[in-house]
């Protein structure tokens, strides 16, 4: 019975060593907030360039993906491929997976599949969004 009593306490406590230390490793995120125009769009060769599936970043839609398109501006404050983005009064999250033409500016738009008349009822706008950036520290830059 005294064996297996220490083996625990060892045990927990290298866990806890172990946590404490990951602790220092885990990345710290800013929350931003915007407010910005919102559109829908389909997966139709009228409403895009090329194979209407994939997104300029290379990737493949399939109706049903909660996914986003944003205007160009927004790439250089933290919403690139990959970002999840939350949407004032969509549930859930969508995933930042295609960028629009150079013309749009403070605008997303969101991917409906192949549903035109549920783009057309979203119609245009106002919204905001939420999404996080990682914080770059003074440990990271240090490497």
């Amino acid at each position: 019975m005294y064996r297996i009593t220490i083996h625990i306490t060892a045990s927990i406590g290298l866990v806890a060593l172990f946590i404490s230390l990951h602790q220092g490793c885990r990345p710290s995120y800013e929350t931003h907030r915007m407010e910005v125009t919102a559109t829908a769009y389909n997966s139709h060769v009228s409403q895009t360039s090329g194979d209407p599936r994939i997104t300029a970043w290379g990737d493949t839609l399939k109706p049903g993906m909660k996914v986003i398109a944003v205007s160009r501006d927004l790439i250089p404050q933290g919403l690139t491929s990959g970002v999840e983005v939350k949407i004032e009064g969509l549930p859930g999250t969508y995933t930042v997976r295609d960028k629009m033409h150079h013309r749009w500016k403070k605008k997303i738009d969101i991917y409906m599949g192949n549903d035109v008349q549920k783009a057309r009822e979203w119609g245009r706008q106002k919204v905001n969004i939420e999404w996080k950036t990682p914080v770059e520290t003074h440990e990271d830059t240090a490497k």
